[in-house]
């Protein structure tokens, strides 16, 4: 079912489009990946297509009802709400509904008229139906799943939204979204402010979904996961192709490859006409070349194809370092709370290691310990022979915003090196022309990015150390890096959450998993396949040591039910069923009493009534997940 469509969209600033005729159609079930370099209009045209701005020319239509929501950048909260009643907000519309119910409920009570009450009653009959539809009557439930989803504790859902960080706001803006469940979902970067816990969960939570949806995002492993269709905005115009990112990237190649061939066949074509046109023009043949000029005039010229072009990065030859480059034995880290302990490894020359890890674990400290920034309260780090280190930090304070591009990345000039070879090293990061005069301060976020990383070169180091150095570079930039450090023939210490980046670039791999960080040797790819073993040996474990509970009874050690978290306290699993049947009855018997009309002669009766079947429902939906949690754990002990 086709849900929104656009055409002939163009929206532009100081004369200059952004983009142009575009259009395009979304339908039910499309989670469309929308692609395109820093700056070609993506966050611009999903504000055009939500309505919080307008376009110069062209119309969106929502079609047959559909409702639309976007995550906003920026949020805006009360003052006063709580976590959990900004999440439930979400359900406005749901909740308008039930305090609509109550207001039916007592005028139906107080109703004398029988005409009257007909109407009433059968006001209230739909809106019940709607609301059981809907599943209203367990909207706790649903926030609970996603707040938890999205890595938000309990223990803070009673917590003054206006005292968590930005990032945790902009998490709470995208549970809302996710709560609406409005038809079009407009999601720009919603895996920003994630860990990949939660990420994992917004990956499988979005491809379960019917929606349509457009989403911006920098992150290639979770367009791979989520997206089936992709839409590139370049040079002003949108680009159809089929399927996921690495789809995307391919097609595309295929596509240029294609269209290619076909300007230049007809560049081959037209030059050929047009050198006969200009042999025979005043001869005998001077009719066929007027008619073959005819031809060329009508004939439809095929554009050259462009792609997207990545700025030009690359590093430059280094002073060989020792063979061990750093070495960890058993290095532990506490601040308020333990970070981490017991790590030791070891970091070869030319080796590129990756750490990743939920937010706050501990990767910038580590990094910090390493470089001799930090030291640790255990076990000792140490650095090998000849390396010289160049630590990009993720808010880029290597470069003084107050120098130009050149002197802060020339900060100390040679006599031996040129003003004209510092601007070569520049181009080789695609930092040209007027930029390299501009202050830093005035720089993108991914060409300051860049920049930093030319200052690096600059300085000759060995061994980059890099947090996040993806943050600000759109896709193209972020290959250009990784062929560049694939390319790099010192060591590489890099910190990221991008596990597309990660899984190109890396070979040894830090995890940060609980107090002891998990060592892989390989990239990321490699470590699902090892999480994946363990969850799958923890499972056959875990139904062997059930299936040999049914034989001889409960093992001798519980150490597995320790190792778990429960929800719930324990309770023995056939008091729990004896609730869930008194609540049934409870619920059962309101439903019936609601449809009695004897009961609405008397509207606190309807109202208590009403409560009684919304606890009732909140209150199975909790005694079935600790029946549920109570069976795992008795097959457990």
């Amino acid at each position: 079912m086709i849900l929104m469509s656009c055409t002939d969209l163009a929206r532009g600033y100081d004369a200059t489009p952004l983009f142009d005729g575009v259009s395009f159609e979304l339908y039910a079930g499309e989670r469309v990946g929308l692609v395109g370099p820093n700056g070609a209009g993506k966050t611009t045209l999903l504000k055009v297509l939500s309505g919080l701005d307008q376009p110069d020319r062209g119309d969106v239509r929502l079609h047959a009802g559909a409702t639309l929501a976007i995550l906003r950048q920026h949020p805006d909260f009360g003052p006063t709400q709580t976590l959990f009643q900004e999440a439930k907000d979400a359900f406005a519309h749901l909740l308008e509904k039930q305090e609509d119910l109550h207001r039916t409920a007592e005028q139906l009570a107080a109703a004398t008229d029988e005409a009257e009450r007909k109407s009433l009653a059968a006001r209230f009959d739909r809106l019940t139906e709607q609301l059981h539809h809907e599943d209203a009557f367990a909207l706790d439930h649903r926030v609970e799943e996603v707040l938890d989803g999205l890595g938000f504790r309990r223990e803070d859902y009673d917590r003054p939204v206006n005292t968590f960080s930005g990032g945790q706001q902009r998490r709470l803006l995208l549970a809302k979204i996710l709560l609406t469940a409005a038809d079009v979902m407009l999601l720009d970067e919603p895996s920003n402010h994630l860990d990949i816990g939660a990420t994992r969960w917004l990956e499988s939570y979005l491809i379960a979904r019917p929606q349509g949806m457009i989403i911006v995002s920098h992150d290639r492993y979770f367009l791979d996961r989520v997206t089936n269709k992709t839409f590139e905005l370049h040079q002003r115009q949108i680009r159809v192709f089929p399927g996921n990112y690495r789809q995307y990237v391919r097609l595309r190649r295929e596509r240029y490859e294609q269209d290619l061939k076909a300007w230049e066949a007809q560049r081959e074509y037209v030059l050929k006409q047009e050198e006969y046109i200009r042999r025979v023009n005043y001869g005998q043949l001077a009719k066929q070349a007027q008619s073959r000029q005819k031809t060329l005039d009508k004939l439809e010229r095929v554009e050259k194809p462009t792609l997207i072009s990545a700025p030009a990065i690359k590093f430059g030859d280094v002073t060989r370092a020792g063979d061990v480059v750093f070495e960890a034995d058993g290095l532990s880290k506490a601040f308020d709370r333990p970070l981490f302990r017991d790590l030791s490894f070891q970091v070869k020359r030319g080796q590129r290691l990756g750490i990743m890890g939920p937010n706050g674990c501990g990767k910038t400290t580590l990094l910090r310990i390493l470089i001799g920034e930090e030291k640790p309260d255990t076990g000792v780090a140490r650095r090998g022979h000849l390396t010289q280190l160049g630590y990009l930090d993720q808010h880029l304070k290597l470069l003084p915003d107050d120098k130009s591009v050149i002197d802060a990345v020339w900060p100390k000039p040679d006599p031996s090196i040129t003003n004209q070879t510092m601007r070569d090293l520049l181009a080789r990061f695609g930092l040209q022309g007027e930029i390299v005069e501009q202050k830093v301060g005035e720089l993108s976020g991914g060409e300051r990015s860049r920049a930093a990383l030319a200052r690096l070169v600059a300085a000759g180091v060995n061994v980059l150390v890099l947090d996040e150095p993806t943050n600000h570079l759109d896709l193209w930039a972020c290959e250009a890096l990784e062929d560049a450090l694939l390319n790099f023939e010192g060591t590489v210490i890099v910190v990221s959450h991008d596990r597309y980046f990660l899984n190109r670039v890396v070979d040894l791999l830090i995890v940060f998993e609980g107090e002891r960080p998990q060592v892989v040797y390989g990239n990321f790819d490699t470590y699902e396949s090892l999480r994946a073993e363990q969850l799958a040996a923890a499972k056959e474990k875990e139904e062997r040591q059930s299936a040999a509970a049914r034989k001889s009874g409960p093992p001798p050690a519980a150490s597995a039910t320790a190792k778990k978290k429960w929800k719930y306290p324990y309770r023995k699993v056939n008091e729990i069923e004896a609730d869930i049947a008194v609540m049934e009855e409870t619920q059962t018997a309101a439903k019936a009493a609601l449809e009695s009309p004897e009961i609405y002669r008397d509207h606190e009766k309807v109202k208590e009534t009403m409560a009684a079947l919304e606890s009732a429902g909140t209150r199975l939906t909790e005694l079935y997940e600790h029946w549920e949690e109570m069976m795992e754990r008795d097959k457990r002990a």
